[in-house]
């Protein structure tokens, strides 16, 4: 929820036999012929040496991400788990949940307090069922805490400096776009007005606010289209077309068709940085500052 075997460089030595003799003078024209012959084959060896010690630049992309091939699920069962918590998670308790509050409360509409708290548990709920939907789908030799820890490769890899240049990256993103927006199309309200009512109704409602949309929900969402769909994609394809994946994913899970591109694009710098530092603290504290941020400007507009 949002408010990527060699052939030899020499050639083999003649065999010496014991019977050739070099003659104490050489012509000059042989002399230049060697000269030359010599030079080419200098000038090639160097050539060769200066592209190996610079190195492939398709091999430094591809060793841009550290996720490994070794996931917990078997690849062949991506999309049926994937499936399996969007129609019996996400969509009922995302989009379904606040009316189910409302019908069992018997009220039409839910004033902003409760809608507050309703959120709270519902994305709540959503997160344990499913983590144990990941748990049960896993191999067995995993267990659940497997799912936090650090790719073996992104020990050398800063994950906080990486989710300080993601989400630096990310807020002058939105900045710029919305001034394109402004430009390009009639200036229109940023804040949500629905959110906005509940977090003008007390510190109670803001309290629920901050811990569904700074915590919960980044934590939930990272674990999903990042943890899971992204890194078992990864396993199997290049890491910058899991992350394309993954992101339409996650942009498409929003039912927002005016925000599709911005949640796309947010979703890579998600995708990005957890590929880079094979650990998910990094895309879900991006994640939790943005919201916060969102919040924030909500609160003070």
């Amino acid at each position: 929820m949002i408010l990527a075997p060699w052939p030899p460089l020499f050639p083999s030595p003649a065999k010496f036999n014991g019977k050739f003799r070099k003659p104490l003078f050489q012509s000059p024209n042989v002399v230049l012929d060697s000269f030359i012959s010599h030079s080419k084959y200098s000038a090639r060896s160097s050539f060769k040496c200066s592209c190996t010690k610079k190195g492939n630049p398709d091999n430094v992309f591809e060793r841009f991400s550290v996720l490994g091939s070794d996931i917990p699920w078997d690849s062949g069962s991506v999309w049926s788990t994937m499936a399996l918590y969007f129609f019996s998670l996400h969509i009922p308790l995302s989009f379904g949940g606040l009316s189910v509050v409302a019908q069992s409360l018997h009220q039409p509409v839910l004033d902003p307090q409760t809608e507050a708290i309703s959120l709270l548990v519902i994305q709540t709920t959503e997160l344990l069922g499913a983590l144990l939907l990941l748990k049960n789908t896993a191999k067995s030799q995993y267990k659940l805490v497997n799912f936090f820890q650090a790719n073996n490769g992104s020990k050398e890899r800063n994950w906080v400096q990486a989710s300080a240049l993601g989400f630096g990256f990310l807020i002058l993103f939105v900045f710029l776009t919305s001034i394109l927006a402004d430009r390009l199309f009639d200036p229109k309200d940023v804040n949500n007005p629905i959110l906005k009512e509940i977090l003008s109704s007390g510190s109670i409602s803001v309290t629920a606010c901050f811990l569904v949309y700074c915590f919960v929900t980044p934590l939930l969402e990272e674990i999903v289209y990042r943890g899971f769909l992204l890194a078992s994609l990864a396993s199997t394809t290049k890491w910058y077309q899991a992350v394309i994946i993954s992101s339409t994913i996650f942009s498409a899970a929003h039912f927002s068709g005016e925000n599709s591109l911005q949640l796309f694009i947010i979703g890579c710098v998600f995708g990005c940085s957890y590929c880079w530092t094979g650990n998910l603290s990094s895309s879900i504290a991006i994640h939790s500052l943005y919201n916060a941020v969102t919040l924030m400007v909500t609160i003070l507009s």
